[in-house]
């Protein structure tokens, strides 16, 4: 494979590649994958190997179009690392192939060919290739909608991933690339094709943050645009509608402060969209007002429009995979669930960890959660004028009866969590009747809402603790402790961690309090841990950390330590040492340790000698790597 001055293919060579890339993305293929990924990985040492796959790409018509694009994905992978020690007729050879191809036929290519011009703008930057900017220029002045479309998805991926360098001076260039652009763009904003009014609008999309002068001086006319856009047939360029909105309020509110007005009305609309993206865009923007620390008079008229939408928008949808995942039981395989909105935070950092995650529907923020934040959000700012407005709502949804309105009611109860703390002073003289309602729920044949009734008894956990000082609050504490335990050992994993979080959050309201009850409690806790899969044993082991932090040296006495302490040994001689357990155990430890002060003892033997090979481990592997 040698290099000349004019580059030409040697058709070997590329019959070669194209068979390999062929057999690489090819289902049927009985080839070995790992070994033809070896041998494209040997070619790419030869200088002109990314020439073939430019080639291929750009020229190769008479292959399928995924050859073409496998062609095109390995090439920009091998850009990423090998760019800048390229020789530079090579670097020019590759440019001179993907500017023709902007505008190629179909669309993959196009989509392709974007991808890789983002890229080497990032390695090589606009001043080495001023011909792009004359490329995509012509391209989006023309009328073919293939050239506009491909001019328009490289542009938009150079927004996105490096826009700065389009807010900058190029030697060569009388004004920044952003001036040149933005006025084209906003005019794609009319485009009668979806395609280019989305592209046009996500590329200005991601200046507000940089606000280059171009955009501010055309800050009129990019609202005006967005205001037109506002209703588009499409639900994507919707979204980025809101999207713009919520990134404005949060860097230059002043620019939307005139219109706040018809903005309000347009959230409130686009908030009840029929596509859950666009609404989820839509409600985030109440996130947004109240950080831009806008005064928050102006919203309070909306109030009662606002807060039914919210807890409209908390119900479960029909089609909601949490309906059925809820359904699973301890005998299922193990699968990370939740159920609680975002403004809950718990003490196990380890679910923090994207890595300890097996199931991404857990950490997938909806409209649901963002709803009942927002709401929470509200309650904070407005506290209790927001319950004349919710709380008839809210009794509706908790009276409706049967099977088929338990969304409804789950909904409610939900609501009264996301408000416990903002409206906790209206709330206060109702609440031995709200904790007697909730109490119940604990028992719910739908698993759903005995997970929910769990999380919003915690989140009025300090209000009920506080009333143990009365015979009434006393019982009824006594009721919200065994109701939670014996959730805690519910057959529905999804139960057992709401149950298990808000037992630590009442562990740490009632803290000496739940002395009398010790052995109860251990008795439940590790029966759960004998109990839990992978995910909600960590939970317990929280649970476990913080009933020893809340209840100190009460803890030092043989009949709770039997209980306790032999099962914990066990699992900590069990586990290997690459165990990610290993840590929530040991967090669980150190809690023991602090409550037992010189009653650890006894059991510090195996715990310290487990901890010193783990590091004489990791000091080995770190040595074998040196």
């Amino acid at each position: 494979m040698a290099t000349s001055v004019a580059w030409q293919p040697q058709e070997q060579g590329f019959n070669e590649i194209c068979r390999l890339l062929e057999q690489q993305i090819s289902p049927s293929s009985t080839a070995d994958k790992s070994q033809i990924w070896q041998q494209l990985q040997q070619y790419s040492q030869f200088p002109d190997f990314n020439n073939y796959l430019a080639f291929i790409l750009a020229r190769a018509e008479g292959k399928s179009v995924e050859i073409r694009q496998a062609a095109g994905l390995l090439l920009k992978n091998n850009l990423r690392t090998a760019y800048k020690s390229m020789s530079p007729s090579n670097q020019q050879y590759i440019k001179s192939e993907l500017l023709p191809c902007l505008g190629a036929a179909d669309r993959h290519i196009r989509s392709t060919v974007g991808t890789i011009v983002s890229v080497v703008v990032q390695l090589g930057g606009i001043a080495g290739w001023l011909e792009l900017l004359q490329a995509l220029v012509t391209c989006l002045d023309s009328n073919d909608i293939n050239h506009m479309e491909g001019a328009m998805d490289a542009l938009s991926k150079i927004c996105e991933d490096i826009p700065q360098v389009l807010d900058s001076d190029v030697p060569g260039l009388a004004e920044c690339p952003i001036n040149i652009f933005l006025p084209r763009l906003l005019q794609f904003f009319q485009s009668p094709h979806t395609s280019l009014r989305k592209l046009s609008l996500g590329s200005v999309n991601q200046f507000i943050m940089l606000m280059p002068s171009a955009l501010f001086v055309s800050m009129d006319q990019y609202l005006q645009g967005l205001f037109l856009l506002s209703n588009d047939p499409s639900a994507e360029v919707r979204k980025l509608v809101c999207a713009a909105f919520n990134l404005l309020i949060e860097v230059r509110p002043s620019f939307l402060e005139p219109h706040l007005r018809n903005l309000f009305e347009y959230m409130l609309q686009v908030n009840k969209d029929t596509d859950d993206d666009v609404a989820l865009e839509a409600c985030e923007f109440w996130h947004s007002y109240f950080e831009a620390q806008l005064p928050h008079e102006n919203l309070k008229e909306f109030l009662p429009r606002l807060v039914p939408v919210l807890l409209s928008n908390m119900i479960y949808a029909d089609d909601d995979e949490s309906l059925v995942e809820a359904e699973e039981d301890e005998s299922l395989p193990d699968r990370d669930q939740d159920l609680k909105p975002r403004f809950h935070s718990s003490r196990l950092h380890g679910s923090e960890n994207p890595e300890d995650d097996d199931d991404d529907i857990v950490n997938v923020w909806n409209l649901r959660k963002c709803s009942a934040a927002a709401l929470d959000v509200l309650s904070n700012v407005f506290g209790d004028e927001i319950l004349p407005t919710l709380m008839p709502v809210i009794q509706a949804k908790l009276s409706a009866s049967g099977d088929e309105a338990w969304k409804d009611r789950e909904a409610a109860v939900l609501a009264l969590g996301a408000i416990a703390e903002g409206c906790i002073k209206g709330l206060y003289p109702h609440l031995s009747e709200i904790v007697a309602f909730l109490i119940p729920l604990l028992d719910d044949k739908f698993p759903l809402i005995r997970s929910i009734s769990c999380w919003t008894l915690s989140r009025f956990s300090k209000f009920i603790v506080q009333d143990i000082g009365h015979q009434n609050g006393r019982e009824q504490f006594e009721k919200v402790l065994m109701g939670l335990l014996k959730r805690i050992l519910d057959t529905n994993k999804r139960v057992q961690e709401a149950a298990c979080s808000a037992f630590a959050t009442l562990e740490e309201e009632a803290a000496e309090e739940l002395a009398p009850r010790l052995e109860i409690i251990l008795q439940h806790l590790m029966m759960a841990f004998g109990k839990y899969q992978r995910r909600n044993l960590r939970i317990v082991y929280d649970a476990i950390g913080t009933l020893a932090d809340a209840v100190g040296f009460e803890l030092n006495q043989p009949v709770y330590l039997d209980i306790l302490m032999p099962p914990l040994i066990a699992k900590w001689q069990q586990l290997p040492n690459s165990d990610k357990d290993l840590f929530p155990l040991l967090e669980c430890f150190t809690s023991i340790a602090q409550a037992l002060g010189a009653g650890f003892t006894q059991f510090a033997q195996p715990v310290f000698q487990r901890c010193i090979n783990i590091i004489q481990t990791q000091q080995l592997a770190k040595v074998s790597i040196d």
